[in-house]
């Protein structure tokens, strides 16, 4: 009989500080729970942190995700943890990590559980995967059709609004490729840049190029329906554009801010620069998911965890097989 994980041989040099656990996760999402899952597998004696709801939350389904094609948010992390139970190194708590400190060869971590109560841990390696927030525009309706009227990536969203009468919201270079991309999937699109859309000579022909319009009236509100879909983009003048979706290109941040804290390095957006190994600048710190450079879909975080997760076990066991 295979032996159990708790009966398997542990053996750290006198050099290695001892640790509540190998490694904290700090996020429970697509990225944390899969690098969890990984290290699980490696017998790693790890801690996830679940922070709360995450980014995806409004969204009714998860796109693209291999064999769970159109999954609710909700229902995939489920599964997630649920898959998480056989590997018995691995505990999952309802904590926001507050505290994140370096020490020599370990990190120590302050948090606060569901009731409140703080309480300390250590670790050898922590793994960043907290996420982002979104900054919507601060137009009327937009937060509350955040998801479903109000869309932030066609590789997300398109195919669900394909052949529908679609608005992009934005200015500039941004909101000229978002509205190209955008016209893939339909080719009744409207640019709406609410005030001065500060576009280019060139820009404004590639929009005509493709028979997307440009509306550069100031909003006043978004109208929806009661599904949270769009109904109609609402201009100070008075007039209506109706419309079955928007899609925006927000301005994001980090939703925790340990990287900025604790000198990491980070893109000119503001993500958490890593290297191939998915280990930010500060020795021992990971980072997975949305927060790093690059496209952002669930499956692609899930990946980057599972990346993460094996840099994380083979340098942990570099440590302890010293040459």
């Amino acid at each position: 009989m295979p032996q159990s994980s708790a009966s398997l041989p542990r053996r750290r040099p006198s050099t290695q500080p001892a640790t509540d656990y190998d490694v904290v996760i700090i996020g429970a999402g697509s990225a944390g729970l899969s690098a969890a899952l990984t290290l699980g597998r490696c017998l790693r004696r790890v801690l996830v942190c679940d922070g709360g709801t995450p980014r995806n939350a409004p969204s009714p389904g998860v796109q693209s995700f291999f064999t769970r094609d159109g999954i609710q948010p909700a229902e995939l992390l489920r599964i997630g943890l649920e898959q998480l139970r056989p590997y018995t190194t691995v505990e999952v708590r309802p904590a926001r990590v507050t505290e994140l400190t370096p020490g020599p060869g370990y990190f120590e971590l302050q948090a606060e559980g569901e009731s409140g109560r703080t309480f300390g841990i250590t670790a050898r390696k922590v793994l960043l995967a907290t996420g982002v927030e979104d900054e919507l525009p601060p137009v009327p309706g937009m937060r509350d059709l955040w998801g479903r009227g109000v869309l932030h990536c066609p590789y997300c969203h398109g195919w669900e609004v394909r052949g529908q009468a679609l608005a992009v919201y934005g200015r500039g270079k941004i909101v000229t490729g978002m509205a190209l991309l955008v016209s893939r999937w339909a080719t009744d699109v409207v640019v709406c840049t609410d005030g001065p859309g500060h576009l280019s000579d060139n820009a404004r022909r590639r929009l005509r190029q493709q028979k997307i319009r440009l509306n550069e009236e100031p909003i006043s509100h978004l109208e929806g329906k009661p599904n949270g879909e769009l109904r109609y983009i609402v201009f100070e003048n008075g007039e209506k554009l109706a419309r079955h979706a928007v899609f925006v290109h927000p301005h994001q941040h980090q939703r925790a801010g340990f990287a900025e804290q604790l000198g990491c390095q980070l893109t000119s957006k503001g993500a958490i620069r890593v290297n191939k190994h998915a280990q930010t600048t500060v020795p021992g710190l990971y980072a997975a998911g949305d927060i790093t450079p690059g496209p952002q879909k669930a499956l692609l975080a899930a990946a980057e965890g599972t990346q993460a997760a094996i840099a994380i076990h083979e340098t942990l066991t570099r440590e302890e097989c010293p040459k």
